[in-house]
This record gives structure tokens, C-alpha cells and sequence, in this order.
């Protein structure tokens, strides 16, 4: 045999071995991300069982104390103070005040709310995103951006059903937390640009819970038996791993790949709402749901695709 043809065949071997690896690291941040928005889906459905007894800031503040602790723990022996380093604080501050209140405006959302629900409107922020793109930063907008938009938002009135009887006040709270956590989403995109993913994952902790302890001497009561804390210090542990998973499969597969399977939430919020509340929408809200996935995962995928950052999921 010539000594091309061994040459050629070591480097078809080198291309097919690159392409498998390759190939593996993807499916691994796949399966890393569905397991994130399975934490998220389960914070939720946790948030939505804390509310019947647990003052809603107290569950927002142990919630983010929480994360701030363990990703202390975690991160800095790891990190040192290059962890703390950052060229935008102001920005950070700002970035951990809108999770908290998108954070804040969820457990009010999931007091009244049912899961699935909540969880198909609040992925709605992607679209929202392309709004403000196009009125606030004068971005160009595809026509097919504009239809998917349109086609998500034709989706929430469809739950929404304003003027029928599924319709109460409450359903306000999830559109007002899209507003916000989709400014979190742009500021995100631009912080992105300079800013280390651990870094603006440990200000975010950090943030949040120091401004939700300025409510707490309010809003603090004694809980009437030990598993109302240990349900808290799951919410606690759910949204630091889910995070946490978050990064390492953004670390494994480009954003515009993993993305779309963000909106598998949906059908997590769906699974948690019939276990722990024997609850199914009807039909018509699964329509709705249905709508809002398919415009918002193609959305949100166009969306990093340009940007080439990703979209965060929806979590308390």
C-alpha cells in the first residue's frame, strides 16, 4: 500500500474521531440542559407548595442566600479573587436587581397560578427581547421574526383568554415578569461580552440576596414545622444546580444548538403540575402552549444565533 493512502486513512481516522467527540460534547450539553430546566420546573413546582405557608420575600430571600453561600463555597477557593473582578458593577447590580424582581414577581405569579401555565408565558421573554431590539437598540427585524413574535404572543392570549372566565388579575404578574427578565436577558447579552459566566453567576447571587434582606425583618415569621425549611433549602439547592448545570452544558454545545430545548420546561411544568396538584390544562391552554413553543424556541434560537450568547431559562 502507498504511503499516501496510509496517510489519508490516519486522517480520515483523526476527521471521523474529531466529529465523535464532537458529536458526544453536544449530546452532553442536550442532556445537561434538560436537566437544568428540570431543576427549574421543580423550584417551581417547590416555590408554588412554600407559598401556602411561607411568606413569599422570606422564600425569595432564602432562596437567594442560599445560592450566594454555595457559590461561594464553591467558586472562590477554585477562582480566588479573579472571581470578583468584573468592569461593569454598576451593570451587575443592576443585572441582579432585575432577577431578583422577575424572581419576586414569580412566586406571587405561582401563589395564583397553575405551573404549566405560568411556564409557557414567562418563556415568552425571548420574543419580547426582539421588541425591544427593534424599538429601544433600532435593530433591523427579520419578517419572520416579526410572525414568530406575533405567533407567540397570539399564543399567551390564547391562555391568557382575556375577558373570559380563565382570565383573573393575577395573570399580570407573569407579564410583568417577561418585562423584566427580558431585560435581564438583554443586559445579560451585553455583559456577556466582557464578563466571565461564573462571575455574573456569583454577583447575581450576591445581589439578590442582599437586597432581599432588607425586607426580611418585615416579612420574617417562625415556620410551623421543620420541612416548610427543608422545602426552602431545596428551592435554594434546585436553582444553584440548575444554574450550575446551565454553565457546564453551555461549556459543552454552542448556545443556538441547546437553546430550543429550553422550552422542554414546559412539559416539566406540565409533569410537576399533575404530580403534586393533580392538575392538566385544557385544551384550549395547551394550544396556547403549544404556540408559544414553537415561535419562542425558534425565536430564541435566531435570537443567539445573531447575538451568539444564550437565553436563560425561566426560574423563580
Amino acid at each position: 500500500m502507498a504511503p499516501g493512502t496510509d496517510a489519508n486513512a490516519d486522517a480520515d481516522a483523526s476527521k471521523k474521531s474529531t466529529r465523535d467527540i464532537e458529536s458526544e460534547r453536544i449530546l452532553a450539553g442536550i442532556g445537561l440542559v434538560l436537566l437544568a430546566v428540570a431543576c427549574f420546573a421543580s423550584l417551581d413546582t417547590a416555590t408554588k407548595l412554600s407559598t401556602a405557608a411561607v411568606p413569599i420575600l422570606m422564600g425569595v430571600w432564602v432562596r437567594y442566600a442560599f445560592q450566594a453561600v454555595a457559590t461561594t463555597l464553591v467558586l472562590l477557593p477554585r477562582h480566588g479573587t479573579a472571581l470578583l473582578r468584573t468592569r461593569h458593577p454598576r451593570y451587575q447590580l443592576l443585572r441582579g436587581a432585575l432577577l431578583l424582581a422577575s424572581s419576586t414577581l414569580a412566586f406571587f405569579s405561582l401563589r395564583y397560578m397553575p405551573l404549566a401555565e405560568f411556564t409557557s408565558i414567562v418563556l415568552v421573554a425571548p420574543l419580547v427581547i426582539t421588541l425591544l431590539a427593534a424599538t429601544t437598540l433600532k435593530e433591523h427585524v427579520s419578517p419572520l421574526r416579526w410572525s414568530l413574535v406575533g405567533g407567540g404572543f397570539v399564543g399567551t392570549l390564547v391562555i391568557l383568554r382575556p375577558g373570559g372566565d380563565a382570565f383573573s388579575w393575577a395573570m399580570l404578574l407573569p407579564i410583568s415578569l417577561v418585562m423584566t427578565n427580558a431585560w435581564f436577558q438583554v443586559l445579560t447579552s451585553k455583559l456577556a461580552r466582557t464578563e466571565d459566566p461564573l462571575t455574573m453567576h456569583f454577583y447575581t447571587g450576591w445581589v439578590g440576596a442582599l437586597l432581599a434582606s432588607l425586607a426580611l425583618p418585615f416579612v420574617w415569621t417562625a415556620l410551623p414545622s421543620w420541612h416548610w425549611w427543608a422545602l426552602l433549602c431545596l428551592m435554594g439547592f434546585l436553582g444553584t444546580v440548575g444554574h450550575f448545570i446551565l454553565i457546564l452544558a453551555y461549556q459543552r454545545a454552542p448556545a443556538s444548538t441547546l437553546t430550543p430545548y429550553l422550552y422542554a420546561q414546559i412539559a416539566f411544568a406540565m409533569l410537576g403540575g399533575w404530580i403534586m396538584f393533580s392538575y392538566v390544562p385544557d385544551r384550549i391552554s395547551l394550544i396556547g402552549m403549544a404556540l408559544i413553543a414553537v415561535c419562542g424556541a425558534a425565536g430564541a434560537w435566531l435570537t443567539v444565533r445573531e447575538r451568539r450568547v444564550p437565553i436563560e431559562p425561566a426560574e423563580s
